[in-house]
């Protein structure tokens, strides 16, 4: 069946005129950004994707193609790095996201006579606004009995002062009232606030789907929505299904809005039973809401029409001849030449294949897409006729889809499988115009639904995003991108579906808020889908594959790098794969050593140059020609080639191709080595070199996909908006139109997530190495042997002198620093105080023989056996889940309750050092490890594999006197009283943990991805705290930013603030801290749920508070009655990459900061308030600007730059890397102005820091300790706190450990001791890595300069730690020999490190050590260079 559309439907013709407005403004925009001024030339249609910026406009008849070329900029490569700026916030909207009119919504005609009626309305996008408009104009020139007063707001107008203030002013006198979609709670309370008092006024009142709080004001007549939604005073039905559905809102996560619409579907059956009024006046709702949906000005004329001639006193007995609303179909096919919509695909393809304007090729790629049908039926499709259209100019034929409601799924599994083919997909890749999820609205998703249809459908699922919040205008100039909660809706919550790519492809038009095309986006996107569609298409044997790899640090020995990730060896699997399924793979050698050395060697040159492989040399004026944005990068780097990745003449493209893969280096970011440059408060552009790299990647080796190689490179990081790029922003430059796939480590979320979104990552995610405890060695092992004779000798009169050996064995140990060592003999001491002593050296060796590391490197493709998975399976064994379904409890809490004890209690008496409970901790830590290897044993194989024999074991062992191996083990100990039924609970969940651990798809997910199919979407994050995160192989993505902090997350908060104020005052003299330096993490707070969001809130005593959807976006003050203590001010530093993700969440922590700041309570009681009230006096400000406490990078930054420094050893002192955090990290949030950015507010961040007592980060993963990754101290601000602080203190420093059940607050320096005991300086963690070679020898040595980093920072690192690593690694003649071996390039960086934490102060050495390690480096530095 074909519907044909409306006279007042959507029209091609339409859409071409504002389109040339459009791009002459743009094209004045874009002249006043960083790039210089754009001369826009026509092209010939066919032009290459990386020659034009091509354009689409929304009309099917003509086509404008366009190529910005850059005017030459004055090369200034020592000046501050250009950008886009936002100046004082978008157009003027003072720090607003958006400052558009709604006076360009208002008609107030003359009344001449006629009855005036006002309609006021609030919606969320602009799309039902030239419809509207149109449908009352229509009124008022036809009628001539009434006339219509409109005015139009849009939700996110109302943060606006003066729009609120003229919202208010307008429903005074409104007769009728209409809102829609209105689910951002905040502006849903404060139109209730407004609407409300004026409800009983109103004629009417119509809301559709919108947050409770509005929807309860619809009033029609008698229908009162209220009452069927149930209250106290309701009267409503206890089983009203209407009740029923709002009461459980909180706990569904299904899709709100598509099931209200079903639910107010349903109203029909509720209304026959109501009195016969209500029952009409409910008909007339569920009429008026049709003519919503059907939204063209003829069914809006009449729901206008039909309100005011039922509701209107004025116009009682007048009778306007509405017509009944006109219906669309739920679901169908629409396209901008067809005659009308289409319900079947056979008819749609019967029209299609059939026009005679268009021919494609037969094997033209096919693409289907998502589009809202609100935005055909109301005339707002310009922008999907732009994709329509630009599509086909590329060759690409298409199937557009559409749906009534917000459930997506359903034409996708109706109109994109072939009609003939039922299970075979019709189509070769989706996007979604519609920027919502596929199942699911503003408010909810059903992420499971639409994973479901999309791994059946089986095709790449792109996601593209329609400008909703913004204009055009406000969108180009701000630094954020697109607007932080259409982040949340649109971008995040699509990601949970495995939505990729969130390419902005439409504007929004200030004045008539029609969407309209962004050529050169639409172009970019269109020709990435055809790409993807086209994997599915081209020969496997034709295909070309780009492997990138990343060299960080710069230098010849960090080729490779990758967390956690054997790179060499997970590239050998790959090509090894590859060629099996018949890529054209040729030269690959037979070892994985001899991969590394043809990658790494040039071939020219000598055997150990210094040079990589040159695999292709690219001259100026190709690199020109082929780069249309190379001119735009002189401003920083000088003209081409510039001296990165060149030998003076040409750019050098290193790496080296096998047949049809590419295996090339990513260039770094090049101003590493500069510090001035690093001194910069943003980021320089790319330089030649490695914009040079993507070009050859796109235009000369003409890859069909990328495939960046481990986690991270520098790609999505360069400069740019945080999300939803222009072609202005590097990383949508430099990736320009090649499918990217992207390796990534599974516990690595958040940086994952920026992969995805600014350079259009489908990420796949891989294993981290299986963990191990750390064991004991050397004089450790010794000293746990001895305090074993202690227990048992203790009482006798050889537990003295047993006592006295522990001491000493422990100095040697260095535990000195950690724990209190008596300088007098042990017989003088009595029995409580030698067990207390002995307690607090067990307690401290136990917490290094448990802790948790991975050991070695991962390749790819090589899951671990059963019998390696069993530490991490202890692990998530110890945790309580309360919210599983059904709950677990943790192992240790179910062993301690079989004697009577709390689990909690023993864990910090086990921290205190009480020796009994160290004791029992360490006896039930040796249960659960048993217990675990028995249950494990029991479901493996003779090859340590798990068998599918065994894994049908547990539910035949769950019966009635069946073999529990676990059981067996527990009942011959102090806890066989254990309840059982909790045991198998834990076991049974331990068994889906087993299966998920050892199975493995990351080689089958790249194939997938290669072959343009659908990869299955999946959390990153820490395995053990979140088990989902397995198997590996899976599209990472995020969480809704909207629920953190979860309650879960909250409640472990409370307890490390409590622990950490706890040991603040322990260790000053009982005094409160008055403010902590807080650092925020993205991934930290992925994996927890929002656990140090929370710790922030709690600090300064207030609590975040779920919505009526159970999204948090609200805060209440904790009364100090119930805090028991002051608040304590913060200063909180984000991460970069905490900033891109968490937007709202900056929001909450700067709203509930200021709330704090403006309560009236004494200071000694508020520090916040304190602080603020001298800051505000001493700088002129107000108490609510003085209380700006959320600091972070300008937008598009990343770092402090610090790291950059200490691994590149390009600084002078640290002085100047504090004046790099400084420039660097001052760029604070305010809530006041959400749409500005992060502003430059240097003077607030020194004040603040000023009275810093303690600096505060968290450890939330077993696998990432302090020294694994330099972004710890990068973001430590210690020694910069002492210099700012008028007397100098250095501030105490202090790192929350929440890797395991019993979390614990430790003093930095004892993190840094812990980690170099487990880590740097354990055989069992150094040896797994030089296992991996090249890469092992690496890893060692990055430990030891991110351990001077700490040095540099704050400090806190002992001259032990480098006494004992220089004996590790140096003095032992058989170590060197094979770190030189496996790695020389990375054993020079060794030594010079040494040698460096010495010359700047960090480190005594001897004269001997330091001469042995001068003679070292020549003697190294000599076997490089080929220096017999």
């Amino acid at each position: 069946m074909v519907v044909q559309l409306s006279a007042g439907g959507p029209q091609i013709a339409q859409t071409s005129a504002p389109h040339c407005c459009l791009h002459s403004h743009l094209r004045a925009s874009h002249s006043q950004i960083a790039r210089g001024s754009h001369n826009v030339h026509k092209l010939a249609g066919g032009a290459a994707p990386h020659q034009s910026r091509r354009a689409a406009c929304g009309c099917a008849s003509s086509k404008i193609r366009a190529v910005a070329e850059v005017d030459t900029l004055v090369p200034a490569i020592d000046t501050e790095p250009i950008r886009v700026s936002i100046g004082d916030g978008p157009s003027g909207g003072g720090g607003l996201f958006t400052s558009t009119n709604p006076e360009v919504r208002r008609i107030s005609p003359k009344a001449d006579g006629r009855t005036r009626v006002k309609l006021v309305y609030v919606v969320l996008e602009a799309q039902y606004q030239s419809a509207l408009t149109q449908a009352v104009k229509n009124i008022n020139s036809n009628r001539s009995n009434v006339c219509i007063e409109i005015v139009g707001y849009l939700l996110e107008e109302l943060r606006d002062p003066s729009n609120y203030a003229a919202f208010t002013k307008d429903m005074e006198d409104a007769n009728v009232f209409i809102g829609s979609l209105i689910f951002i709670e905040e502006l849903a309370d404060k139109i209730a606030a407004v609407v409300a008092p004026q409800r009983d006024r109103l004629d009417a009142c119509l809301i559709f789907p919108s947050m409770p709080a509005v929807l309860k004001l619809n009033k029609l007549g008698s229908f009162d929505f209220a009452k069927l939604m149930g209250g106290a005073k309701s009267g409503a039905k206890k089983d009203s299904p209407i009740k029923k559905f709002f009461g459980t809102l909180k706990k569904n996560n299904d899709n709100f809005e598509e099931q209200l619409l079903k639910l107010i579907r349903t109203l029909p059956a509720v209304l026959k039973f109501l009195p016969s009024q209500q029952a009409r006046d409910g008909g007339m709702y569920i009429q008026s809401l049709q003519y919503w949906l059907g939204g063209n000005s003829e069914n809006l004329e009449n729901l206008v029409l039909s309100t005011a001639q039922a509701y209107v006193p004025a116009l009682k007995g007048v009778d306007f001849n509405c017509a009944e609303p006109e219906l669309f179909p739920e679901v169908g096919i629409w396209h901008p030449m067809a005659p009308g919509m289409y319900e079947d695909l056979k008819e749609y393809l019967n029209w299609y294949d059939t026009r005679r304007d268009t021919k494609f090729a037969a094997d033209a790629p096919v693409v289907g897409l998502v589009l809202q049908r609100s935005h055909l039926v109301t005339g707002d499709e310009g922008h999907y006729s732009g994709v329509v259209s630009e599509l086909e100019a590329q060759g690409a034929k298409v199937v557009p889809v559409f749906a009534g409601g917000l459930d997506f799924s359903a034409p996708v599994k109706k109109f994109f499988y072939d009609p003939i083919y039922k299970s075979t997909a019709f189509v070769d890749c989706i996007i979604s115009l519609t920027g919502f999820a596929l199942v699911g609205g503003p408010a909810r998703q059903d992420a499971p639904k639409a994973v479901d249809a999309l791994k059946k459908l089986n095709v790449p699922y792109m996601v593209s995003l329609p400008l909703v919040f913004q204009t055009t205008e406000e969108w180009m100039a701000s630094e954020l991108g697109v607007h932080p909660v259409q982040v949340a809706l649109q971008v995040a919550l699509p990601e949970l579906d495995g939505g990729i790519e969130p390419i902005v492809f439409a504007g929004r038009d200030s004045n008539t808020g029609k969407s309209h095309s962004l050529p050169d986006r639409i172009d970019g996107l269109c020709a990435r889908a055809i790409k993807w569609a086209n994997l599915a298409k081209k020969k496997v044997a034709e295909k070309k594959v780009a492997i990138t790899v990343f060299s960080f640090p710069p230098d010849k020995g960090n080729v490779g790098t990758a967390a956690y990730l054997n790179v060499f060896g997970s590239i050998y699997r790959v090509l090894q794969d590859l060629k099996a399924q018949g890529y054209t793979i040729e030269d690959v050698p037979e070892k994985e050593e001899d991969l590394i050395k043809m990658i790494l060697n040039d071939s020219e040159a000598r055997f150990n140059s210094a040079d990589l492989n040159i695999a292709y040399k690219m001259d100026v004026e190709e690199y020109k020609r082929l780069c249309p944005y190379s001119q735009s990068l002189e401003a920083n780097w000088g003209k081409a080639p510039g001296k990165l990745n060149s030998q003076g003449q040409n750019l050098l493209i290193y790496g080296k191709q096998f047949g049809n893969v590419f295996i090339g280096v990513q260039p770094t970011f090049g101003y590493e080595g500069d510090p001035m440059a690093l001194l910069f408060s943003r980021s320089a552009s790319p330089h030649h070199g490695f914009a040079a790299y993507y070009t050859y990647l796109e235009s000369i080796f003409k890859a069909d996909a990328v495939l960046h190689f481990g986690t991270h490179g520098s790609l999505e990081f360069m400069p740019g908006k945080q999300v939803g790029m222009s072609d202005l922003c590097y990383p949508d430059s430099l990736i320009s139109s090649i499918p990217n796939i992207y390796y990534y480590a599974a516990n690595n979320p958040s940086e994952a997530t920026i992969a995805k979104r600014r350079s259009y990552a489908n990420t796949i995610s891989y294993l981290t190495p299986p963990a191990e405890n750390a064991g004991l060695y050397k004089g450790l092992k010794e000293l746990k042997e001895l305090i074993a004779s202690y227990q048992t000798l203790r009482e006798s009169g050889r537990g003295p002198a047993i006592c006295n050996t522990i001491i000493e064995t422990a100095r040697q140990c260095n535990l000195d620093k950690d724990i209190q060592l008596p300088e007098e003999d042990a017989k003088d001491l009595d029995l409580a105080q030698r067990d207390s002593l002995v307690g607090q050296a067990y307690s401290r060796l136990m917490e290094i023989e448990s802790r948790l590391l991975p050991c070695g490197l991962h390749v790819v493709g090589s899951p671990p056996t059963a019998m390696e998975a069993i530490a991490t399976l202890v692990n998530i064994a110890e945790i309580d889940r309360p919210e599983n379904d059904p709950p677990i409890k943790g192992l240790p809490g179910i062993l301690a309750r079989s004697i009577n004890r709390n689990m909690e209690e023993i864990y910090l008496n086990n921290n205190r050092g009480v020796l009994v409970d160290v004791e029992l901790n360490q006896r039930m830590t040796e249960v659960c490890r048993n217990s675990v290897r028995a249950f494990v044993e029991d479901r493996t194989d003779k090859d340590g594999r798990v068998s599918i024999k065994a894994l049908n074991k547990f539910a035949q062992m769950t019966g009635l006197g069946a073999r529990e191996p676990w059981t067996d083990v527990i009942k011959e100990t102090e806890f066989k009283k254990a309840n059982k039924d909790e045991l198998r609970a834990v076991f049974k969940y331990l068994e889906f943990c087993l299966q998920q651990v050892v199975k493995d798809n990351e080689l089958g997910a790249l194939q997938q991805a290669l072959e343009g199919k659908y990869v299955e979407p999946g959390p990153g994050g820490d395995p053990i705290r979140n088990p989902a995160v397995l198997p590996t192989g899976k599209n990472i993505h995020a969480l809704d930013p909207q629920s953190i902090p979860t309650q879960a997350a909250l409640k472990s908060a409370r307890v490390v603030v409590e622990r950490l104020l706890e040991r603040q005052k322990l260790d000053n003299g009982n005094a409160w801290p008055e403010t902590i330096a807080v650092v925020l993490w993205g991934t930290d707070n992925i994996k927890t749920y929002g656990e140090s969001l929370a710790q922030v809130m709690c600090m300064v005593g207030i609590k975040p508070v779920p919505d009526a959807l159970g999204r948090v976006n609200k805060l209440e003050v904790i009364p100090l009655e119930e805090l028991g203590r002051p608040r304590v001010d913060v200063v909180v530093n984000c991460s970069g990459v905490f900033r891109d993700l968490f937007v709202n969440q900056m929001n909450l922590l700067d709203r509930a900061v200021k709330m704090a700041a403006e309560l009236d309570e004494p200071d000694e009681m508020n520090f916040v308030r304190k602080h603020a009230k001298k800051q505000a006096e001493e700088m002129g400000i107000n108490v609510r600007q003085a209380a700006t406490r959320i600091f972070s990078n300008a937008s598009g930054s990343y770092s402090s730059n610090v790291n950059l420094a200490v691994e590149n050893s390009s600084w002078s002192d640290e002085q100047q890397l504090q004046e790099m955090y400084l420039s660097r990290k001052s760029f604070a949030f305010n809530s006041d102005r959400p749409g500005a950015g992060g502003e430059e507010q240097r003077e607030v961040f020194e004040s603040a820091l000023k009275s810093v007592d303690a600096t505060f980060q968290n450890l939330d993963s077993s696998e990432i300790s302090l020294t694994d990754v330099s972004h710890y101290f990068d973001s430590d601000p210690t020694k910069l706190v002492s210099g700012l602080r008028s007397d100098g203190k250095l501030p105490s420093s202090y790192i929350a450990d929440t890797t395991t059940a019993n979390a614990q607050v430790r003093s930095l320096g004892e993190t840094v001791r812990l980690d170099a005991r487990t880590k740097l300086l354990n055989p069992k963690w150094y040896e797994g890595m030089l296992n991996s070679g090249y890469e092992g020898v690496r890893e060692i040595q990055k430990r030891l300069t991110n351990t001077v980093g700490w040095s540099a920072t704050s400090g806190q690192v002992d001259n032990w730690v480098y006494d004992e690593a220089n004996s590790t690694f140096i003095d032992d003649d058989d170590m060197q020999k094979r770190l030189m071996d496996m790695n020389p390039n990375s054993f020079r960086k060794l030594v010079a490190t040494f040698l460096e934490a010495n010359g700047r102060g960090y480190w005594e050495a001897t004269p001997d050590q330091l001469d042995r390690l001068r003679q070292l480096y020549m003697d190294v530095e000599d076997k490089i260079e080929g220096v017999d």
